[in-house]
């Protein structure tokens, strides 16, 4: 009659199974990523607001000699296209455990970043927009110049955060950290960069085509 107390177990052959280390630099990014887009929505929505209101009493929203012109936003539009497309390529490179490729990527990324911001400045010097309020009236006190100003500011530096973040998770893949089994890093910054994209997409369309 065999023994059963000397076989073999599940537990005493099998090594102990990795403790599920919980997602929280993803969670945080996911909540930062929602926070930041419902506050640019905000400043969207006022802007949208105040601009009906002027223009239901027959007055024209834009200032005086201020024209918004097109091909520097769509430049800019097919600017954050290509980041974007470059940061999906990082993250399927990194999945390959490609880091040559997944840093050309990152490094296009911060290229094109810096780009949109030259675009952006070189466009408000196009529209030669005021820096103060041109009129009397409380409407023209609380939306031009503030609300313009106050969204594209706004935008400007979510996309350094955006490049900042993608820098960071770049240098720590350099110093082994992430690689094919751990994504979460890049995952977080891609996803704040994609929110920013996103937030292009609404200001491009609010502001730069409707006018």
């Amino acid at each position: 009659m065999t023994d059963i107390s000397v076989r073999p177990t599940i537990g005493s052959t099998a090594p102990p199974a990795e403790a599920v280390r919980p997602r929280m630099l993803l969670v945080g990014t996911s909540l930062a990523s929602a926070a930041t887009f419902m506050g640019f929505l905000a400043l969207i929505g006022l802007y949208v607001g105040f601009r009906q209101d002027v223009i239901a009493t027959g007055e024209t929203w834009l200032p005086s000699g201020v024209v918004i012109p097109l091909t520097q936003p769509n430049m800019m539009l097919a600017t954050w296209s290509l980041a974007s497309t470059a940061v999906i390529w990082a993250i399927f490179s990194m999945r390959n455990d490609d880091r040559a490729n997944t840093y050309i990527a990152i490094g296009l990324v911060m290229v094109l970043g810096f780009a949109y911001i030259a675009q952006t400045a070189y466009l408000l010097s196009l529209m030669d927009m005021p820096l103060y309020p041109t009129g009397d009236n409380e409407l023209d006190l609380l939306q031009r110049p503030p609300l313009f100003y106050g969204i594209i500011g706004t935008h400007v530096v979510m996309t350094l955060v955006a490049m900042g973040y993608l820098a960071l998770t770049g240098l720590r893949s350099l110093g082994g950290q992430y690689s094919s089994r751990d994504l979460e890093g890049l995952y977080g910054s891609a996803m704040f960069w994609m929110t920013t994209y996103g937030a292009y997409l609404v200001m491009w369309f609010a502001i730069y085509i409707t006018k």
